[in-house]
C-alpha cells in the first residue's frame, strides 16, 4: 500500500469536510462580519437528525436500501439545519446588528454551547452508532485504499462546493449577496433586503453543514452532541488560512488543512522521533492557524481590505 498517498487521500476526505463547513463561516462573514461559533453545532445537529432519520426508516423497513437511507438523511437534516440557523439569525444575532462586535461574539459562543445542551438532553451524552449505509469494500486506487463512503464524501463536497462557487458569482442571487456584502446600505438603496440576503447566506451555510454532518458520521460512524466543536473551529481555522470572507479560499483552506493533519498524523510520530505521536495532529492545524494570523493574516487567497463603512 502507498502510504504517502493513502495520506493523501485521507487529507482530501477530511478537508473536504472542512470546507463545507468554513464556506458558512466565510459567508456570514463576508456579509456581517461575525464569526458564528455555533456553525460548528449545525453540523452536530445534521448528524443527530440523520441518525434518527436512519433508525426510524430501519424500525419501519428493516431490509431498506442503504443508499436510499442516505438520501432520506440528507432531506431531512438540510431542512431541520436550515430552520435551526435562521431561528438563530433572527433571536439572537439580528437584535445584536448595531452592537458592538465583541457581543455578537459573545452570543455566538452562548448559542453554542446551548445547542450542545439541547442535542444532549434530546440524544443523551453517550455516543451513538450511525449505521453503515453503503458497501464496506475498499475500492484501490494506485496502491491506495479508499472506500466507497470516502469516494461520495469527495464527489458530494466537490459537487457542492461548485454548485455554491456558481450560484455566488453567476447568478442574481449571489450579485445580492456580494452587493449586500459591499455595502448593506447602497444594497437597500437598489432595492436588495439586507434582511432576506443575510438569512440566504445562513440557510446556505447551514445547508453545507448539514450535508457536512451527514458525511462525518457516514466515515466515522458515531455521532456525539459535542462532535460539531472541533470540526466548526478546524473549519474557522481552514477559514482563516483561505482568507475569510473569500468562498474561494474557503475551500483551498479546507484542503490545506485536511491535508497537513493527515500528513502530521502519519509522519508526525518519524519527524519527532517518536516524541509526538498522531494524536498531536490537533497542535500542527493550530499552530498552522498562529504562523498565519502572525506572518499573514489576511490569508491565502485573501487581500488587506480597510474596514467596511
Amino acid at each position: 500500500m502507498d502510504i504517502f498517498l493513502q495520506q493523501i487521500f485521507n487529507g482530501l476526505v477530511l478537508g473536504s469536510v472542512y470546507a463545507l463547513l468554513a464556506l458558512g463561516y466565510t459567508m456570514v462573514y463576508g456579509i456581517l462580519q461575525l464569526i458564528n461559533f455555533a456553525h460548528g453545532e449545525v453540523l452536530m445537529v445534521g448528524a443527530m437528525v440523520a441518525l434518527t432519520t436512519a433508525e426510524l426508516i430501519f424500525q419501519i423497513h428493516p431490509s431498506a436500501p442503504g443508499a436510499w437511507v442516505l438520501m432520506a438523511c440528507v432531506l431531512c437534516a438540510v431542512p431541520a439545519c436550515m430552520a435551526l440557523s435562521l431561528a438563530v439569525e433572527r433571536l439572537a444575532y439580528r437584535p445584536l446588528r448595531q452592537a458592538p462586535r465583541l457581543a455578537p461574539l459573545i452570543t455566538a459562543i452562548g448559542v453554542s454551547i446551548v445547542l450542545q445542551t439541547l442535542a444532549m438532553m434530546i440524544w443523551g451524552t453517550n455516543p451513538h452508532v450511525f449505521p453503515d449505509l453503503l458497501p464496506t469494500e475498499p475500492i484501490v486506487i494506485a496502491g491506495a485504499y479508499l472506500a466507497p463512503k470516502q469516494l461520495l464524501i469527495l464527489a458530494a463536497s466537490a459537487g457542492l462546493l461548485t454548485a455554491l462557487l456558481l450560484l455566488v458569482h453567476r447568478t442574481a442571487l449571489g450579485r445580492q449577496m456580494r452587493a449586500v456584502a459591499e455595502s448593506p446600505s447602497l444594497a437597500g438603496l437598489m432595492g436588495i433586503s439586507a434582511n432576506a440576503t443575510i438569512q440566504l447566506a445562513f440557510m446556505l451555510g447551514a445547508a453545507l453543514a448539514a450535508v457536512g454532518g451527514v458525511l462525518m458520521a457516514l466515515n466515522y460512524n458515531i455521532v456525539h452532541f459535542t462532535m460539531g466543536f472541533l470540526p466548526g473551529l478546524k473549519a474557522f481555522t481552514a477559514a482563516v488560512l483561505g482568507g475569510i470572507g473569500n468562498l474561494g479560499g474557503a475551500v483551498l483552506g479546507g484542503l490545506v488543512l485536511g491535508l497537513v493533519e493527515s500528513l502530521a498524523a502519519g509522519y508526525l510520530g518519524d519527524l519527532t522521533g517518536g516524541f509526538l505521536g498522531s494524536h498531536y495532529q490537533d497542535i500542527v492545524a493550530f499552530g498552522l492557524l498562529i504562523l498565519f494570523l502572525l506572518f499573514r493574516p489576511q490569508g491565502i487567497l485573501g487581500e488587506r481590505l480597510a474596514d467596511r463603512p
